[in-house]
């Protein structure tokens, strides 16, 4: 440059991460941390299958027929705010994020994500909402760097033992004890199987994803972690 000059600062690049896990690996709070740290969007594609799961319930479809679910699919409107610090989601304009939570979603959320009508519909409004973040995203869930964006920046696949999954996903729940434990356990386990064998975009690792076992880490030591991967991604463009 002439005269010496520095070139002028410019805004670091658009970066998308697919953070992929099952549940309980802290993909939801390493998700938003690291969001947030980076200035970058936030989308927890689960509280999207869990959204249609919930409206399918509140308007008596059969969860378990799969071809009433997919007759219903296109008909709820799911918007999903992305801001880290405060991440919404809507159905037909109402809030959802309370309801989505329950046990009874919970429950029955792998039968309504596992039909491949509601998973194109959704992953659709995945990519699009990917694609409209201008400062770049973090979007979580169970197919993102296989199925959904397979050509993200950075793609981490989040672990835990069992054990640990356990312990943290009953933490969210009061008065836990032993047996409160081990059915969590056992739910977990349950969950992975169905979202791992299903036909349609089963939860995976991508062969290019990082693996970050999370069982003994803090969630700020995840954190670091992953923003370390992300800010190496981007320096090296």
């Amino acid at each position: 440059m002439e005269n010496g000059a520095t070139p002028a600062r410019t805004a670091p690049a658009a970066v998308v991460v697919a953070i992929d896990g099952p549940s309980g690996t802290g993909k939801s709070s390493t998700s938003k941390a690291v969001a947030a740290q980076l200035g970058l969007s936030y989308l927890d594609t689960g509280a999207q299958y869990r959204a249609m799961t919930w409206w399918m319930i509140t308007n008596g479809i059969d969860v378990t027929d799969a071809a009433a679910v997919a007759t219903a699919a296109a008909k709820p409107v799911l918007v999903s705010g992305t801001d880290p610090a405060h991440p919404t989601i809507t159905v037909d304009g109402a809030d959802a994020s309370g309801p989505i939570r329950t046990q009874e979603v919970t429950s029955r959320v792998s039968a309504v994500s596992a039909v491949p009508e509601v998973r194109t519909l959704v992953t659709e409004l995945q990519r699009s909402i990917a694609a409209a973040a201008g400062r770049g995203i973090v979007v979580e869930g169970r197919d993102i760097g296989t199925t959904v964006l397979p050509d993200a920046d950075l793609k981490i696949f989040l672990t835990a033992s069992p054990e640990a999954r356990a312990a943290r996903r009953s933490g969210e729940l009061a008065g836990k004890d032993a047996a409160d434990l081990a059915a969590t356990r056992e739910a977990l386990i349950k969950r992975d199987a169905a979202d791992s064998g299903r036909k349609t975009s089963p939860l995976a690792k991508a062969a290019d994803a990082v693996e970050v076992d999370t069982t003994e880490l803090t969630l700020q030591q995840v954190v670091e972690c992953v923003v370390t991967l992300v800010e190496e991604k981007r320096a090296a463009g």
